[in-house]
């Protein structure tokens, strides 16, 4: 049977800090590796904090110390690892989650939809593109915060039974506590009508304008059921593992998927 071992990492965050945010990040994993997990997911910004100062903390791509520091994390523990970071590249900066294997190849997915009451989208550029990427048999569909809120843009198409575009849904966020009670509704939401996993990490904590963050990271089955749901305000770290076999069974017998409307997105 397929087993997809992931890890949630639900931490409070120093503002605009890479260094010290990837130092505590190391203390908290400690020795946590390949006999462990097969992935571990970040909160997003998970350096800096869901910060606006985009033209000062951005970091190249091409030279970002956080990548590098996720692509070291990722080899030396054996394990994927993930989260999003502020980049620039090309002139433009993005809110970019990046996937990290341990054979030092990474994948990345930029933010598609931009949390305007924040000002994100006059100071980081959309991403054009969903991005799935595979690990341990299963395909893992990966997204950014209030990319949540958009259901079209996460619903998948399958083809047929053998066919689906992905099994699991990764969502790293910043998801303010005032918030909270959407956060958890929609996480349940693209669970259930995406016949998929979904894994949500959130920040808890203050960030520098005194916004509070609840956490409710959370791991959702295909039915929408909460396979770990920790009590807000504090951080932790968890291993659970997703089973294939259920997903696969689960899908055979409620085949919701065959009565979903064709469509397209247009960018």
């Amino acid at each position: 049977m397929s087993e997809l071992r992931a890890t949630l990492v639900q931490c409070d965050l120093r503002w605009e800090d890479p260094d010290a945010n990837c130092e505590m990040l190391e203390g908290l994993l400690g020795d946590l590796g390949a006999a462990d997990t097969d992935l571990i997911v970040l909160p997003e910004m998970f350096a800096t904090g869901f910060t606006m100062n985009s033209r000062e903390m951005a970091e190249p791509m091409a030279h970002s110390t956080t990548v590098a520091w996720l692509k070291r994390q990722a080899t030396s523990r054996g394990c994927v690892v993930s989260g999003s970071v502020a980049i620039e590249e090309g002139g433009s900066c993005y809110n970019r989650l990046i996937w990290a294997r341990p054979d030092g190849s990474i994948t990345h997915y930029d933010k598609r939809h931009l949390f305007r009451m924040a000002g994100e989208h006059e100071r980081y550029g959309a991403g054009d593109e969903r991005v799935i990427v595979e690990l341990k048999g299963f395909r893992l569909l990966l997204s950014v915060c209030y990319d949540l809120r958009f259901p079209v843009w996460m619903r998948q198409q399958p083809r047929d039974d053998a066919h689906f575009e992905y099994d699991v849904i990764v969502c790293v966020a910043n998801w303010p506590a005032p918030r909270r009670q959407p956060w958890r509704t929609l996480l349940e939401a693209r669970a259930i009508e995406n016949l998929a996993y979904v894994i949500g990490v959130n920040r808890v904590g203050e960030d520098a304008k005194g916004l509070p963050y609840a956490g409710d990271s959370m791991l959702l089955d295909f039915k929408g059921e909460p396979r770990l749901d920790r009590p807000r305000d504090q951080a932790f770290l968890h291993t659970v593992t997703l089973e294939r076999q259920p997903l696969d069974d689960f899908r055979d017998k409620f085949p919701a998927w065959r009565d979903a409307d064709d469509f397209e997105v247009f960018l």
